[in-house]
C-alpha cells in the first residue's frame, strides 16, 4: 500500500500515517522549502545525526538537539571548543556520537566561512534539477541523484563532512529542493517550488538566483 487516506480524508504514505509526531512532520515540514542558513545548517547537522538511525528517533530529539547546540546558530557552533564536545558526549538527550559532534561542530565553521562564497543557501539550492521525481511508489523513489553527488562533492570541497550523496538527497527531500512526495499524496505539488507533475513553479526564486542571473 503506497498511500493510506486518514481520518481526516488525507493520503499519506505508510510512514506517516500513524504516529502523530511523524504526521504533523509530514503535514506542515517535510518538503517544504527551508532557504534561511540557520534552518538549512540545523536541518544538515539532524540528517548527518539521522545516519544509521530512524527519523523519528531524530525528531523527537529535536528540541534536545536544539538546546545542546545554541539553536544551531552556526556562529555559536562554530565557538564551540574541546569542553562543548565533552559537554554534547554527557547529554543523554542527543545522540552521543562524538564523530557526528565534531563533524557538526566543524560543519558550522565551513558554514561561517562559507558567507564569503555566496552562503550555505545559495550553494544549497544550486543543486535544485530541473524537474523533480514524481513517484508513484516507493520505488520510484531515488535515493540519490548526480545533483545530490555534486552537491556531496561541493560541500566536501569546502570542508563540511557526514554530506554523503544519499544523506544530501534526504536533504534536499527535506527541505523542498526536490519534491518526491507520491503522486496522490494530499502534499504533492504543495511546496509553492514544485508543481505536481514535477516541473518548477515559475513563481518560485532560490536563493542565490539573483546573483546567478
Amino acid at each position: 500500500m503506497h498511500l493510506i487516506v486518514g481520518e481526516d480524508g488525507l493520503a499519506r504514505p505508510p510512514w506517516a500515517a500513524t504516529d502523530p509526531l511523524l504526521r504533523t512532520y509530514y503535514d506542515e515540514e517535510w518538503g517544504m522549502p527551508v532557504r534561511d542558513e540557520r534552518g538549512l545548517f540545523e536541518r544538515l547537522s539532524l540528517e548527518a545525526f539521522q545516519s544509521g538511525l530512524s527519523w523519528a528517533t531524530i525528531l523527537r530529539k529535536r528540541p534536545a538537539f536544539r538546546e545542546a547546540f545554541a539553536g544551531f546558530d552556526p556562529d555559536a557552533v562554530a565557538a564551540f571548543d574541546e569542553d562543548d564536545a565533552l559537554r554534547l558526549m554527557a547529554d543523554a538527550g542527543i545522540v552521543r556520537n562524538r564523530r557526528k559532534i565534531d563533524a557538526t561542530i566543524g560543519n558550522a565553521r565551513a558554514t561561517v566561512a562559507l558567507r564569503a562564497d555566496g552562503g550555505l543557501p545559495a550553494l544549497l539550492w544550486s543543486a535544485r534539477p530541473a524537474t523533480t521525481p514524481v513517484p508513484a511508489s516507493f520505488a520510484e523513489v531515488p535515493t540519490q541523484s548526480p545533483e545530490s553527488v555534486a552537491l556531496a562533492k561541493a560541500l566536501r570541497a569546502r570542508g563540511f563532512a557526514h554530506v554523503g550523496p544519499t544523506t544530501m538527497f534526504a536533504l534536499m527531500e527535506a527541505v523542498g529542493i526536490v519534491d518526491t512526495h507520491l503522486v496522490g499524496s494530499h502534499r504533492r505539488g504543495t511546496s509553492g517550488a514544485w508543481l505536481p507533475d514535477g516541473a518548477p513553479d515559475p513563481r518560485f526564486e532560490a536563493p542565490g538566483a539573483k546573483a546567478a542571473a
